[in-house]
């Protein structure tokens, strides 16, 4: 859409020009109205548009004046002029300010306005393949470079226009595509991009790219008939050019070197990648276009590979796509609440709750596809507080570490589901990783794993007698072993490890206390309430009210566990 500015003092002239036609349907959109030039400048200053319809005749700064200031200060931007009076001496100071036209309002109609408009639209466009030759020029000079040809490519790609430059030309007279009459483009997304680079420096980043652009040129050939260029974030385009040939080879061709990029990236590289192919072009001034589709199928859905088979028309699904994106931009990353949530629920070494966690986290974001920069930085922070879970217990020499899953095995994961359930292996092997150094202290086998029983089940039913059939011990021998190694009874030292969760989850201010005695493991609010003063010597209400009292008088005992 070409963006117009109709400036005039006149409410009435405004509202005729707004209603005289429909503006859209001819490719134009108002962008809004001014009833002064101060005002129209300072709205200029903030987004010029493309047209500007001026009166002629307006207080503060006249028509003639703003006309003069706009072609000075910005010289892309076309104004069309209006007046009541047909005064020569206007038309002529107008003229030579470079307006498109000098406009009566008594003689506006229509057509007379269309015919204006397109003819500033040429304009226009006569200006941009002038600029857009000279910037060729000025990029490419008698010998194309790969550095340089991936730049303009990717200049030309971040255009995403529909307007046609006459490019082809340019392409022939340098070498780009030589005898080339046809191109395609397609978008492939590294998808385990943003997990494997977090922790990198800027030039383990650029070195990973160069890796893999070389790779695929190399699987690609001639650069000068197929090109690889990276873009952002892990996303590459490949642009396809051809001589006349049929569009079912074109779209073999594609396929056929698609599938050799990806193998070699996986095989070589170990590289998860996605890719989707845009519309065939007939210019390089497409390429934009082209370049749109493609991204709009790769993030539209998972799939692998789609090719377009018709040839590219004037419309493309930029806007759709950019209003897709907007659909999916809902969630960006982990909530604070949920961020909170997990962190409490590893505390607590609670894995239902972070089981329950992750799929509700996963089934806000199973409509994206697995490369999305939402789903990446979700797994990222859902990983990286893993790591901090397992950093302030273990030694990061601890041999056990190398057991939990890490981010390049999540980027092999093909498929959303795939993807969550890894994470919930992974907190799943955290969990039993941090069990196995929860218990530190000279304890016989039989009571540290009564101990990791009591930790995991101190939330539901745990009885001596339940702990014993897991063991496999008579109850009386554990019961009698358990007393001589903890000093504590075995119900003594549940409701330790139950009050120690309570004063967490109460720390957390998440939970009432009736909430809380329920999610640890009482079965009575009373005998919560009992428990929790015998072991702190507060009050669940004194211990919220009084934090600097409850540092020095809680007579919580030292358990022997990590921290």
């Amino acid at each position: 859409m070409f963006q117009v500015l109709l400036v005039d003092d006149e409410p009435l002239v405004r509202h005729n020009l707004w209603t005289l036609l429909d503006w859209a349907d001819y490719g134009f959109e108002l962008c809004g109205q001014a009833h002064n030039g101060l005002i129209a400048l300072t709205m200029i200053e903030q987004s010029p548009p493309h047209i500007v319809i001026i009166d002629v005749d307006m207080p503060e700064m006249s028509g003639v004046e703003l006309n003069r200031t706009i072609k000075e200060r910005f010289p892309g931007v076309k104004t069309i002029m209006l007046s009541s009076y047909d005064d020569y001496d206007y038309v002529r100071d107008c003229l030579n300010n470079g307006s498109i036209d000098y406009l009566l309002k008594h003689r506006l109609d229509e057509s007379t306005l269309l015919n204006i408009l397109n003819k500033a639209v040429s304009e226009m466009q006569q200006e941009n393949r002038l600029r857009e030759k000279q910037v060729a020029e000025s990029i490419i000079a008698e010998k194309v470079s790969p550095e340089d040809m991936r730049d303009y490519l990717l200049y030309l790609l971040k255009r995403q226009t529909k307007t046609t430059y006459g490019f082809e030309d340019v392409s022939q007279k340098d070498n780009l595509y030589p005898h080339a009459s046809r191109y395609a483009t397609a978008a492939l997304q590294i998808v385990p991009f943003l997990l494997l680079t977090e922790s990198y420096s800027d030039v383990q980043t650029n070195g990973l790219v160069q890796q893999v652009v070389d790779m695929m040129q190399q699987s690609l050939g001639d650069i000068h008939e197929r090109t690889a260029v990276y873009v952002e974030e892990g996303r590459f385009v490949i642009v396809f050019s051809f001589r006349e040939r049929s569009e079912h080879i074109m779209q073999r061709e594609v396929d056929g070197q698609l599938r050799k990029i990806q193998h070699a990236l996986e095989l070589f590289l170990n590289l998860q990648s996605v890719t989707a192919v845009g519309p065939i072009c007939t210019s390089l001034s497409q390429l934009a276009s082209s370049y749109c589709s493609a991204e709009y199928e790769l993030d539209g859905s998972s799939s692998v590979k789609t090719f377009s088979s018709h040839t590219l028309q004037n419309e493309t699904p930029c806007s759709d796509k950019r209003s897709h994106e907007k659909d999916q931009s809902q969630r960006v990353s982990l909530t604070i609440e949920e961020q909170k949530q997990l962190l409490l629920s590893i505390e607590r070494f609670d894995k239902q709750g972070v089981h329950q966690l992750i799929s509700s986290i996963f089934a806000s974001i199973d409509y994206l596809p697995i490369h999305s920069h939402t789903v990446q930085m979700v797994v990222s922070e859902l990983m990286q507080t893993g790591d901090k879970a397992w950093r302030t217990c273990l030694p990061s020499t601890d041999p056990a570490v190398a057991n939990l899953p890490s981010r390049s095995e999540l980027g092999r994961m093909k498929t959303i589901r795939e993807l969550e359930q890894g994470l919930q292996s992974f907190f799943s092997s955290l969990f039993h990783l941090l069990n196995q150094h929860r218990v530190i202290g000279s304890y016989s086998r039989h009571v540290t794993q009564t101990i990791q029983f009591i930790l995991e089940r101190y939330s539901g039913y745990v009885t001596l007698e339940l702990a014993a059939s897991v063991i496999g011990l008579n109850a009386s021998y554990l019961s009698r072993i358990f007393k001589e190694e903890t000093q504590r009874t075995f119900s003594e030292y549940v409701n330790q490890v139950r009050i120690d969760a309570g004063c967490k989850l109460l720390d957390s201010g998440r939970y009432s206390i009736k909430e809380i005695s329920m999610q640890v493991g009482f079965t009575t609010h009373n005998y919560f309430f009992k428990v929790f003063k015998e072991i702190t010597g507060l009050t669940p209400q004194a211990y919220l009210s009084n934090p600097g009292k409850r540092k020095n008088e809680t007579k919580l005992p030292t358990l022997h566990m990590g921290n």
